[in-house]
């Protein structure tokens, strides 16, 4: 039996299994009554706060023992399960008829994946590293081959060329790692600067809590004791003798950066943050010069640095943290140049330090401030700055070298997808960037900064075929009540008709300054080739149009956002791209608490909403210490343990506790068990109050993935059932769907 079988014949079991005894159809005579909703119980619990009083039905879904059954998922609460498992088993007793789409469109979707891929080599002295697929691999092979031609290395030129090309080195391949296991990622892999050493993270059940493997490239032993309870993020010492990482708490947090010998050895504590309101991380900079601890939450920034020629020293604050001022540094040969905010730069500056005297008291600027240019990062090399601007929801690279002399790698298209991707060496003139757009696949590109040629890598193969010319990228402007001029990205075929009559599906997101990318996608085809319009709102909350984008939408003006959203739905719809009713609007995590929110402020509009992994419970998340993100993120949203008017403003908007009886959508929320971002019992809370209150009798369901967390599912294979599911569920909300069963 191959998987699609087991699908149907998994979901036709569940949907036998939802139904009562007596309906159960005994022979083609008798007619199928629909699955029936599980309905969970209330225990209400009165919650008192800053001399308000809420009371919470269903708090109970939430485990109290989350810590252990994020490491653990078999610890979960027994009527916990029973309850997702129903969620579970009606939600796929509902779309059993979509099963057939879900399999046509996840065979689409892998038709559009090369299966026997590899990235475009990236140099590192003697040896070029890829990352390969072979056909029906879920995960990736890490490699490695001996560089031919010439290069650098401590300022000597050195020249390799094979009669015979060298054969590639399999450094690990994830497959096996994987083999098993329901769940494996990982999340970061790394060389030791002298080639000798390969590790690499694992995440093994989605919860984020890794460990860290280190190989021995000469032997090709893994060595032993591996590093536990790791965020995933580490870096070796730039003399490659010590590994460095971030330790991740019983909380989920990041909390110490750790030392050992790579080869292993005793742990030897370098950094502990104390306050709990902060992200830790360690890396090394472009020049290998330092080992730098960054410290930060979304306004508030420090970096400690370590010398690398001291590898043990202990860090040394770089500029003291101060509130609402963040900083990003790297070292350039001989100087710092650190990309900040500071002296009221919304839209951040350059600024350079001698590396001796980094602090603030030295910093001269190097690229100045322009309102409404947003930098939004630096790469170095040995000469030369390249630097990604964004503006207006597009981005541009910009070439500098020590004399400061400056150029421009451009694109002339509507919208469009411009990303710097550096360099893995220093002492290099050439630097990678990647291209797209919605209509046109990715191109990754070498650029030479010194002669600006540019020589094309690769171009994105789409194997069952793809022609640009086929579609329509557009970009629209919508209207916001308060004159603001929202990005809108459209994507269609030539042939769909703009009159209102095609199905919209309207994506957002909108927190955290992160933008939304008008970039090129080949899942979305599966719904733009059967007719639809696929748009992207580019909401304030990001970065879409500058820093200040995203400042004008967080804390208590959070609400931009999501009349951002409805904004943009309207001015659609004004355009003959949609109309009401016949939109189905999508986003996840802090996007879910978008969908939440637009769900409860205009149901009218949707015909079906997707919130995955949405941030629904506002108010109990924000108001528990213990969650992983909370304290780092009182400065996105506000403390609502301390501060009555953010308690008051938070609950005004938080989607949860706005459920009330009105005509919803058709609504499906989704998340993970062990997702330590948004918990799943934040889903599932949502959806038990959001069913009985609906009066549209259109349905609302649950999928909790049992083995993952915040990402879904870890193969690639595996991931586009996840999406096909979700797109069935918007051709079947728009097709009226339920009706049927």
């Amino acid at each position: 039996m191959n998987r699609r079988d087991l699908l149907a014949t998994t979901a036709a079991a569940l949907t036998a299994a939802a139904l009562p005894a007596q309906a159960r159809p005994s022979g083609a005579s008798m007619p199928q009554t629909p699955p029936v909703p599980p309905v969970a119980k209330k225990i209400p619990v009165r919650i008192e706060q800053l001399g308000r009083v809420r009371v919470d039905d269903y708090q109970w879904m939430k485990d109290d023992n989350w810590q252990a059954v994020l490491r653990d998922p078999t610890l979960i609460k027994a009527d916990v399960k029973e309850h997702l498992t129903a969620e579970n088993a009606y939600r796929e007793a509902m779309m059993a008829s979509t099963l057939p789409l879900q399999a046509t469109m996840f065979e689409e979707m892998k038709g559009r994946i090369k299966e026997d891929d590899s990235s475009v080599p990236a140099a590192d002295g003697g040896w070029e590293y890829f990352v390969e697929y072979r056909t029906g691999d879920q995960h990736p092979r890490y490699m490695r081959v001996e560089r031919q031609g010439s290069w650098m290395v401590d300022g000597e030129p050195v020249t390799k060329n094979f009669v015979v090309a060298p054969t590639p080195q399999l450094l690990l391949d994830a497959n096996e790692l994987a083999a098993g296991k329901a769940y494996s990622q990982v999340s970061a892999a790394s060389h030791s600067p002298d080639h000798a050493l390969f590790a690499y993270a694992e995440d093994a059940q989605g919860s984020e809590v890794h460990q860290i493997f280190v190989k021995d490239l000469a032997t090709g032993e893994v060595l032993p004791d591996p590093i536990g309870s790791a965020t995933g993020n580490f870096a070796f010492s730039p003399d490659s003798q010590w590994i460095f990482w971030t330790n991740r708490d019983d909380n989920g947090r990041p909390d110490k950066i750790f030392r050992r010998p790579a080869r292993g050895g005793e742990a030897t504590l370098v950094y502990e943050e104390t306050d709990d309101g902060m992200f830790i991380s360690v890396g090394r900079t472009s020049d290998d010069a330092f080992v730098v601890i960054s410290i930060a939450n979304q306004e508030t920034s420090e970096a400690r640095i370590i010398p690398a020629s001291d590898p043990t020293a202990e860090p040394v604050v770089l500029e003291p943290r101060q509130v609402a001022r963040l900083y990003d540094p790297d070292h350039w040969g001989d100087r710092w140049v650190i990309r900040t905010n500071a002296d009221d730069s919304i839209d951040f500056k350059i600024v350079e330090a001698p590396t001796a005297t980094p602090g603030k008291a030295h910093w001269t600027d190097l690229v100045p401030h322009t309102p409404g240019r947003y930098v939004e990062g630096v790469a170095l090399v040995k000469d030369f700055i390249g630097r990604q601007e964004r503006a207006d929801a597009n981005t541009r690279i910009i070439v500098r070298d020590r004399a400061g002399a400056e150029h421009e790698i451009a694109v002339d298209e509507p919208a469009y997808s411009l990303s710097l991707g550096g360099a893995s060496e220093f002492d290099t003139t050439v630097m990678r960037y990647g291209y797209n757009s919605p209509s046109t696949p990715t191109s990754t590109y070498d650029y030479d900064l010194k002669t600006r040629e540019r020589t094309l890598r690769k171009v994105q193969e789409v194997p069952s075929g793809h022609d640009p010319a086929d579609y329509v990228v557009e970009r629209l402007n919508a209207p916001a009540a308060d004159g603001e001029l929202v990005p809108v990205t459209v994507l269609r075929r030539k042939s769909t008709p703009v009159d209102g009559s095609a199905p919209l599906l309207l994506y957002g997101y909108g927190s955290y300054g992160y933008p939304m990318a008008a970039s090129f996608s080949t899942n979305r085809l599966s719904l733009v080739d059967r007719g639809w319009i696929y748009a992207i709102a580019h909401i304030r909350g990001g970065s879409d149009k500058g820093w200040n984008w995203f400042l004008s939408a967080r804390r208590f003006t959070k609400k931009n956002t999501f009349t951002d959203f409805i904004a943009a739905a309207e001015h659609l719809i004004s355009s003959g791209h949609g109309k009401a009713g016949h939109i189905v609007a999508q986003g996840g995590s802090a996007g879910g608490l978008l969908m939440g929110a637009v769900n409860n402020m205009r149901p009218d509009l949707w015909a079906g909403v997707i919130g995955q992994v949405p941030f629904v419970d506002v108010i109990n998340t924000m108001s528990d210490t213990s969650l992983p993100l909370t304290p780092p993120e009182w400065p996105e949203w506000g403390n609502p343990i301390e501060d009555p008017e953010a308690y008051d403003y938070m609950m005004s908007y938080s989607p949860y506790d706005q459920v009330e009886a009105k005509a919803y959508p058709a609504v499906l929320a989704t998340g993970g068990l062990s997702d330590p971002r948004v918990t799943y019992w934040e889903p599932e809370k949502w959806v038990a109050k959001l069913r009985p209150a609906t009066t549209s009798g259109k349905p609302v369901l649950l999928k909790i993935n049992m083995e993952a967390g915040h990402g879904g599912a870890s193969g690639r294979f595996d991931y586009l059932k996840e999406v096909a599911h979700d797109y069935a569920f918007a051709v079947w909300a728009i097709d009226k769907g339920w009706e049927r069963v």
